[in-house]
């Protein structure tokens, strides 16, 4: 495991704690590709509305703790600003508002709105004729609304191949609209695709940098809870669940023995 994303999944795991909120496994199966779209997009972090930066949406808006955790591994803010998290009146929602928090493009948390944000931002900027690209991260219990394949449609038709999305398959979805073979909906659809293994940095980040004439889209396939085997095993018990102390230093012990 990436030390870094090792660390993220620790800070996760605190200020889940600390807060009593924070949909952990979730959270848990996008740290990678999250370090790995920050580590490669354009953006300036003392400067986060630099004009020519790219843009970056969470659709998946229930994974914002682990935003907010890489926003801080990347100096947006000090990490000690994050144990406020979701208290009365803190800037740290349990879903992120724009106006609150730097670096953070729209306010999500209704699943399938932040993809179509995404694709009305690529046009925008694609009418402008700029270099910068827009990346939205949807989830695939999130690909079960209509609006998610609405908002693909649209980006393939307007010929948007300034719009990377990645997928986060992991298999959330088993519990709602079966999604079987994402990879071959997006082609369908008109997308270029790729398949990565989405806990493999250096893989997601050979990916996120290419671009082509088409939307660009990234499967990752991941592991809810990934980096902690009581949370891949038990991820529908620990859906919204916070630790407790004795379950707090299982979970760290075992996120320190993870070598994958």
């Amino acid at each position: 495991m990436n030390s870094v994303c090792r660390q993220i999944r620790k800070d996760v795991l605190h200020l889940a704690k600390v807060s009593g909120h924070g949909h952990i496994p979730t959270c848990f199966s996008v740290v990678e590709t999250l370090y790995a779209i920050y580590s490669t997009m354009r953006h300036d972090p003392k400067n986060p509305s630099w004009e020519n930066r790219d843009i970056f949406i969470l659709s998946k808006g229930h994974a914002s703790l682990a935003h907010y955790c890489i926003l801080a591994e990347f100096g947006y803010f000090k990490k000690g600003a994050l144990p406020t998290f979701g208290a009365f009146k803190s800037d740290f929602g349990c879903h992120a508002d724009r106006f609150k928090v730097p670096g953070v493009e729209a306010s999500t948390g209704s699943l399938g709105h932040g993809i179509s944000l995404a694709v009305g931002m690529a046009l925008g900027i694609k009418i402008r004729k700029s270099s910068r690209r827009v990346y939205a991260l949807i989830g695939d219990g999130e690909a079960n609304e209509g609006s998610v394949w609405e908002a693909v449609l649209v980006a393939v038709n307007l010929g948007l191949n300034n719009l990377t999305i990645l997928y986060d398959n992991n298999m959330s979805h088993d519990r709602g609209l079966q999604i079987h073979h994402p990879a071959e909906h997006f082609r369908g659809f008109g997308c270029e695709v790729v398949e990565v293994n989405g806990h493999d940095v250096e893989a997601l980040k050979r990916e996120i940098v290419k671009k082509g004439n088409k939307v660009w889209v990234i499967v990752a396939h991941t592991q809810k809870g990934c980096g902690c085997r009581t949370l891949v095993e038990n991820h529908y018990e620990w859906h919204r669940k916070s630790p407790n102390d004795q379950e707090y230093a299982k979970l760290i012990e075992e996120i320190c023995e993870e070598t994958v």
